[in-house]
C-alpha cells in the first residue's frame, strides 16, 4: 500500500459559457429542460451515457466541442436565456417571503435518510426519497429558509441486474462524488470540515458534502474518511443496507451528527422536520445541547418538542425501526449522565413495552409537537396503529393529522408536453399549478394534439424499454436469436399498462398472475390486446419480494405473454420518468390499506396517464368516478387471500368490460375520442391538488411556521416558558387520578327542534386542579349503530358510546361548558347550552387539561368522562 495523490484534468470551459460549471452543480437544472438542453446540444449521446449528470459530462466531453458551441450564435443565445433565468429563480421575492417575512431567515431543517433530487445524484431507493427529493425542489421554488440533511451513500442503493434464471442480483458501484452534482464543504481556510460523533469505545468523523437544490442547500454525511478504522467507513456505505448494529449506527450519525453539522456551520433552525424515524436520534442530541447549557431536562424535552414535525410515511412494521434495550444501552448509555437521565428515563422515551422493544416511531412520536401521515387514509390508519399509546382518546381525535403527498410537476411533466401547454393554457401557468383554473384550459386542447404528443411519448419510451432488454440480454450472454427478437416486443399501437414501484409484498406485483389463463386472453386477443410493462427493486434482504420479480421474469419468457410482457430492470428516476410518461395506464395494487400514499401515479396522471388504482393512499382523495380507474371496494378484509382474490376479480373485469374498449373505441382518424377526454378530466382535476407545491404550502401553514412561533415562545429568557410548561404539565400528571365527573344532567326529552337549546349540567371534582387547568366540554357528533367493524378487532380500541342508542359517536364537535358555581363539598358545577345540528345525535361530557401552551388538545392525552347519564 503506498500514498496516491489524484489530480482530476477537465476541459477548460470558454469564457463565453463559463458559468456551465455553475449550472452543473445546481440541480435546479433537473427541472428545466432548457437548462439540460444546453449539455444535450454540445454532445447528445455523452449526455445519455453519462445519465444526466453534467458535472460527469463536463468532465468528459472534448475541448473541441466546448468551443464549437461557444462560438455558435444559437447555443449563446440559449445559455444567455438559461442563466438569466437561474439568476432571476435565484434572487426574486417568493411565496414565502411575501407571506411570512418575519420568518425569512429562521431555518426549518428537513432531515431524511434518502433524496431522491435527479438520476445523476443515486443515493434514494423508492418514494420516500423521491417525496424528498419534490419537497426540497417546492421549498426552494417557494423560497423557503430550507435546509435538508442526509447521509451520502458512497454505494448508493444498489444497481439491479436480472440474471438468466430471473433472479435480482445486487450490485454495489462506488461512486465517485467529485463527478457528482455535490460539493465539499469546506473550513474559512478551505481545509475539509469534519465532525465528530461518539460511538462506543471511538470517535467516527463525517465529512460534509452540499447539494444545491435551486435555493436550498441539502447537507450530506460521509463517514468514507481516512480518519475512520474500516468498519466505520462503511457506515455511510449502502442505503438500507448492513444489519441492525450498522442500522442505529447510520442513524445515530445521520440524526446526533445532522444536528452537529447544522451548528458547525453556524445554521440554527427553529423548525424541525424529521421524515420518517430514522432521523429520530436528532431529539436526543438537541435536549442533550440545551441540559447540557444548563436547561432543566424537562424544560429541554419541552423546548425541544415545541419545534418538532414528525411525518411518518407507512403502516407497514418494516418501516419502523426497532432496537433492543441492549443496543440502546451500549450505545446511549455514554450520554444518559449529559442527558440528565436515568436508564430508565431514556428507555421511555421511545420504548414499547407491548413488543418490549425501542422504537424510532414512537422515539419521535413522543418528542414531536406535530405529527403527521402522508394521506387521509393514512391519517386515519397511523391514529389506528398508535391508538394504544392514547388512552381514552376518541380514534379521530389523536393528535395524528395527514398532509396528502404531491409531486414536483417541473421535474415529472414531459417537455414535449409542457410545449403542448405553454400553447394552450394560460401565461404563467407553471407558476399556477395549484388553481384548478390554470388546468380548466386543458379542454382547449385539440384531441388530436394531445393524441400525438402522447404517442410521441410513448413511442420514446417503448425504445428505451427494448434498449433495457437488450442490454439485459446481451450482458446475459444469452443467444443472438433472444437478443434479435427483442425488436419486435412492446407494440406502440397496443394498449400498454404500466406497473413499475418497489417490488414489497404487499404491492402485489403478481396479482394479475392469480389467473394466467385470463391473463393469457387479454395479451393475445386478436383484436384489443394489452400489453405489460413491469420495473422495480425487491430489497437485497426481502426474498419473497424478489420471488415476485421471477415470477414475473418467468412469465415474460413463456407462450404467449413472450413480447406482451416485459420486465425491465435497474429501476430508477430516469427509467420512472420515461415510464409515466409513455404508457397508456398506470396499475397500483396495493393491499388496502398499507400504501400510505404513493405518488407514481401522480407522475402518471401529471402526463395524462391513466390512474388504474386499489382505492388506497391518495387516490381515494382524487378518484370522482370520471377521471381513472378504482380497482375493489373501499373496504377492509379479515385475511389477505380473499381480499387478492376480489381484487384481482375485480381488475380483470374492469380492464375487459371498460378500460380495453375504451382505449379501441376509434373514430373515423383513428382517435379514442372518449379516452382523451378521459386523459383531459385527470389532467384538470389531479395536477392542481397532487403536487408538492400545494402540499408544502400546507406544510408551511400547518406547521413550520406554528413550529418557529412555538419554539420561539418557549425558548426565550433561558426556556422560561418551557420551564412553566414541564412544571405545568407534571401537576396534571400527578393529580389527574383526582379528576372525575361526578354527575351530568341533561333533561329527559329525546327530540329537539332545529335550533332548539339542550341545557347540560356536570357536577366535576378536579382536586387540587383548578378550572383554569382544565377545560370541561360537551362532546356531540353523529351517532352510528356500532363501533366500526375494523375497530371491534383491535386492543384498546375506544369508541364514545351512547348508553341509549349503543353506538358511537363520529366527526366529533365540542362545545366549552362553564362554571357556574362551586359546590359545598368543594366540585365545580358546569353550566352549557347545546344546539345540536338535524339529525340523530349522540353526546357526552368530558373534562381534559388545557393550556395556552399546547400545540394540540391532546398534547397531553389525559380525560376524564362522563359516567352514564
Amino acid at each position: 500500500m503506498y500514498f496516491i495523490r489524484t489530480v482530476t484534468v477537465a476541459p477548460r470551459l470558454p469564457e463565453k459559457i463559463s458559468r456551465l460549471d455553475e449550472l452543473a452543480r445546481n440541480l435546479w437544472f433537473s427541472w428545466n429542460p432548457r437548462a439540460q438542453e444546453l449539455f444535450r446540444r454540445i454532445n447528445s449521446s455523452l449526455w445519455e451515457e453519462v445519465k444526466h449528470n453534467p458535472v460527469c459530462f463536463l468532465l468528459n466531453v472534448s475541448q473541441e466541442q466546448l468551443e464549437k458551441v461557444a462560438k455558435s450564435e444559437s447555443y449563446l443565445l440559449l445559455y444567455s436565456q438559461v442563466m438569466e433565468e437561474l439568476d432571476r429563480y435565484l434572487s426574486a421575492p417568493t411565496w414565502f417571503s411575501h407571506h411570512y417575512p418575519g420568518h425569512e431567515h429562521h431555518v426549518i431543517a428537513y432531515f431524511s435518510a434518502e433524496f431522491g433530487i435527479h438520476e445523476s445524484h443515486p443515493t434514494y431507493s423508492g418514494g420516500l426519497g423521491l417525496l424528498a427529493g419534490d419537497h426540497c425542489k417546492s421549498a426552494s421554488d417557494l423560497g423557503l429558509p430550507f435546509v435538508g440533511v442526509g447521509l451520502l451513500y458512497k454505494s448508493g442503493y444498489f444497481t439491479q441486474r436480472i440474471n438468466r434464471e430471473g433472479w435480482q442480483e445486487a450490485h454495489y458501484p462506488r461512486l465517485n462524488f467529485y463527478q457528482m452534482p455535490i460539493t465539499p464543504v469546506t473550513n474559512p481556510d478551505g481545509s475539509p470540515l469534519y465532525v465528530p460523533v461518539e460511538l462506543p469505545g471511538r470517535t467516527v468523523y463525517l465529512k460534509i458534502w452540499q447539494v444545491r437544490v435551486g435555493r436550498v442547500h441539502v447537507y450530506l454525511l460521509d463517514a468514507d474518511v481516512t480518519a475512520n478504522n474500516m468498519a466505520d467507513r462503511a457506515l455511510t456505505g449502502q442505503l438500507y443496507g448492513g444489519d441492525r448494529e450498522t442500522r442505529i449506527c447510520q442513524e445515530i450519525l445521520l440524526g446526533i451528527g445532522g444536528v452537529r453539522v447544522l451548528r458547525a456551520l453556524g445554521i440554527h433552525p427553529l423548525a424541525w422536520h424529521i421524515n420518517e424515524g430514522h432521523a429520530a436520534f436528532l431529539l436526543v442530541e438537541r435536549i442533550r445541547e440545551l441540559v447540557q447549557a444548563g436547561v432543566p431536562l424537562k424544560a429541554a424535552v419541552e423546548a425541544v418538542r415545541a419545534g418538532t414535525l414528525f411525518t411518518t410515511h407507512t403502516p407497514v412494521p418494516a418501516g419502523h425501526d426497532v432496537f433492543s434495550a441492549e443496543m440502546i444501552d451500549k450505545y446511549f448509555s455514554h450520554l444518559y449522565n449529559q442527558l440528565g437521565m436515568t436508564r430508565e428515563d431514556f428507555l421511555a422515551l421511545g420504548w414499547d413495552e407491548e413488543q418490549k422493544v425501542f422504537n424510532m416511531t414512537l422515539l419521535a412520536l413522543r418528542l414531536s409537537s406535530y405529527c403527521n401521515g402522508v394521506s387521509r387514509l393514512h391519517g386515519q390508519v397511523t391514529r389506528r396503529m398508535f391508538r394504544r399509546f392514547y388512552p381514552g382518546i376518541p380514534m379521530e381525535e389523536i393528535p395524528i393529522s395527514s398532509i396528502t403527498n404531491g409531486v414536483h410537476i417541473n421535474s415529472w411533466l414531459a417537455p414535449e408536453l409542457q410545449e403542448l401547454f405553454d400553447r394552450y393554457l394560460e401565461d404563467g401557468w407553471r407558476q399556477n399549478c395549484c388553481h384548478r383554473q390554470t388546468w380548466e384550459r386543458v379542454t382547449a386542447i385539440p384531441a388530436e394534439e394531445l393524441w400525438e404528443v402522447h404517442c410521441r411519448l410513448k413511442a420514446k419510451m417503448i425504445r428505451i424499454a427494448r434498449d433495457n432488454l437488450r442490454g439485459q440480454r446481451l450482458r446475459n450472454q444469452e443467444p443472438a436469436l433472444r437478443v434479435r427478437e427483442i425488436e419486435q416486443y412492446l407494440d406502440p399501437g397496443i394498449l400498454t399498462i404500466g406497473f413499475a414501484r418497489r417490488f414489497a409484498t404487499y404491492k402485489r406485483a403478481n396479482l394479475l398472475l392469480r389467473d394466467k389463463e385470463r391473463l393469457a386472453r387479454l395479451v393475445t386477443h386478436p383484436q384489443h390486446p394489452v400489453q405489460f410493462i413491469f420495473a422495480g427493486k425487491a430489497h437485497p434482504a426481502d426474498r419473497l419480494g424478489q420471488e415476485l420479480i421471477k415470477q414475473i421474469y418467468e412469465l415474460a419468457n413463456q407462450e404467449p405473454f413472450k413480447g406482451r410482457v416485459v420486465l425491465l430492470e435497474d429501476y430508477d428516476i430516469a427509467l420512472a420518468r420515461s415510464l409515466l410518461q409513455g404508457v397508456d395506464v398506470w396499475l397500483n395494487t396495493p393491499r388496502r390499506p398499507l400504501e400510505a400514499s404513493g405518488t407514481s401515479g401522480q407522475k402518471a396522471a401529471l402526463n395524462g396517464v391513466i390512474h388504474c388504482s386499489v382505492l388506497d393512499g391518495w387516490w381515494p382523495e382524487a378518484y370522482d368516478g370520471e377521471n381513472g380507474f378504482a380497482v375493489g371496494e373501499a373496504r377492509e378484509y379479515h385475511d389477505d387471500e380473499t381480499q387478492d382474490r376480489d381484487d384481482a376479480h375485480s381488475l380483470f373485469a374492469l380492464l375487459e368490460e371498460t378500460i380495453i374498449p375504451m382505449y379501441y373505441d376509434r373514430d373515423q382518424k383513428g382517435i379514442p375520442r372518449a379516452w382523451i377526454e378521459l386523459m383531459k378530466r385527470s389532467l384538470q382535476t389531479i395536477p392542481p391538488f397532487f403536487n408538492t407545491e400545494r402540499m408544502v404550502k400546507e406544510y408551511c401553514q400547518q406547521y413550520y411556521v406554528p413550529a418557529m412561533e412555538r419554539n420561539l415562545h418557549l425558548s426565550r429568557n433561558g426556556c422560561e416558558k418551557a420551564r412553566h410548561l414541564a412544571a405545568f404539565k407534571e401537576r396534571l400528571r400527578e393529580n389527574w387520578s383526582l379528576v372525575h365527573i361526578e354527575s351530568v344532567k341533561a333533561g329527559e326529552t329525546r327530540a329537539l327542534g332545529v335550533g332548539e337549546p339542550l341545557p347540560v349540567e356536570a357536577v366535576v371534582r378536579l382536586g387540587p386542579l383548578t378550572p383554569e387547568e382544565v377545560m370541561v366540554e360537551i362532546v356531540y357528533g353523529r351517532v352510528d349503530d356500532k363501533c366500526p367493524e375494523s375497530f371491534e378487532h383491535m386492543p384498546g380500541a375506544f369508541c364514545l358510546i351512547d348508553s341509549h342508542s349503543n353506538g358511537q359517536l363520529s366527526n366529533i364537535n365540542r362545545t366549552p361548558m362553564t362554571v357556574a358555581e362551586q359546590t359545598s363539598t368543594g366540585a365545580y358545577l358546569y353550566r352549557g347550552n347545546l344546539i345540536l345540528p338535524q339529525g340523530t345525535i349522540g353526546f357526552t361530557v368530558r373534562v381534559r387539561p388545557a393550556s395556552d401552551g399546547f400545540a394540540h388538545i391532546f398534547e397531553l392525552p389525559l380525560v376524564a368522562w362522563a359516567p352514564q347519564f
